[in-house]
């Protein structure tokens, strides 16, 4: 196979809890990764060696600091005989918005050079590899729905079907995460207890309520657009809104689309929003 086509998807947090931070640097998470149907464009074609980026997105790194050079650069590693591979990557996902865009392109890499080049690796070992880039890249190696521990790499898949539309709301401004966990240590519980997301996800009618993301309480003080979104999002019908990840997008699921487009005509003109939903297994 000498091409290949693959769709590499966003996710939204459905609750966020940042439990401690570890002596590597790291932090414990507690969360429910949502993969989305909205998603970029990545196409693979071999080359006789090296690793080549493209992109339609002018702010799109094209060096070794680059997810996608860097899933390469590991099975390269693991490969030593790995031919080359030129990368196109069709953004959609926005950059800093909290949508996991840029670990989805890494994870789309490792999926289609384990295809295009018969390397016979398992799930398994992809997402062991798949960490060595960073929390959430193991994560969009299976997607669907999964509860994320550890630092995000800990994955129990939740046969879960979310028959809800989904409206993304994303300011016009991008959320340093650096910035995000530095702001957040001062306030985290040393004990590190944790909410049963996956419990309650798996009840008959889950209990959003009991939801939470914390790193709203350091972004909306900083943001309060964000505040507002969330806000007119849950007045509008929304049945939960949340920042996802460290944001700055925040996200509404509705029971139909017509209500989340109701929604969507309330929130300020800058905001840019996208409907979509979840995928399924």
């Amino acid at each position: 196979m000498d091409s290949i086509i693959l769709k590499s998807h966003a996710k939204v947090n459905i609750g966020l809890q940042v439990l401690n931070q570890r002596p590597d640097g790291y932090h414990n998470l507690h969360t429910i990764f949502q993969e989305l149907d909205f998603h970029d464009t990545v196409t693979l074609a071999k080359i006789e060696n090296g690793c080549r980026l493209k992109s339609n997105n002018k702010n799109f790194p094209l060096d070794k600091s680059n997810t996608c050079h860097k899933a390469y650069t590991i099975l390269k590693r693991e490969f030593p005989e790995l031919g080359g591979i030129q990368i196109h990557v069709g953004k959609h996902i926005p950059q800093g918005a909290g949508l996991g865009g840029g670990s989805s392109n890494g994870a789309a890499v490792f999926k289609g050079l384990n295809q295009s080049y018969e390397l016979g690796l398992s799930d398994n070992d992809l997402e062991q590899l798949a960490v060595e880039i960073g929390a959430d890249v193991p994560f969009f190696i299976r997607g669907k729905c999964q509860l994320g521990e550890g630092i995000g790499e800990k994955l129990t898949p939740i046969a879960k079907q979310l028959n809800y539309t989904i409206l993304l709301a994303l300011p016009s401004f991008s959320i340093s995460t650096n910035w995000a966990y530095k702001s957040l240590k001062k306030g985290l519980d040393s004990t590190g207890k944790k909410a049963n997301f996956a419990d309650l996800f798996r009840r008959k009618q889950i209990p959003f309520e009991l939801f939470k993301n914390d790193f709203e309480r350091i972004v909306i003080p900083a943001h309060p657009e964000i505040g507002k979104i969330k806000d007119a999002l849950l007045e509008n019908g929304a049945r939960y809104a949340s920042l996802s990840g460290s944001g700055s997008t925040v996200f509404g699921m509705f029971d139909e689309d017509t209500a989340a487009k109701a929604a969507e005509s309330v929130l300020p003109s800058n905001t840019r929003t996208i409907l979509t939903h979840p995928t399924h297994f």
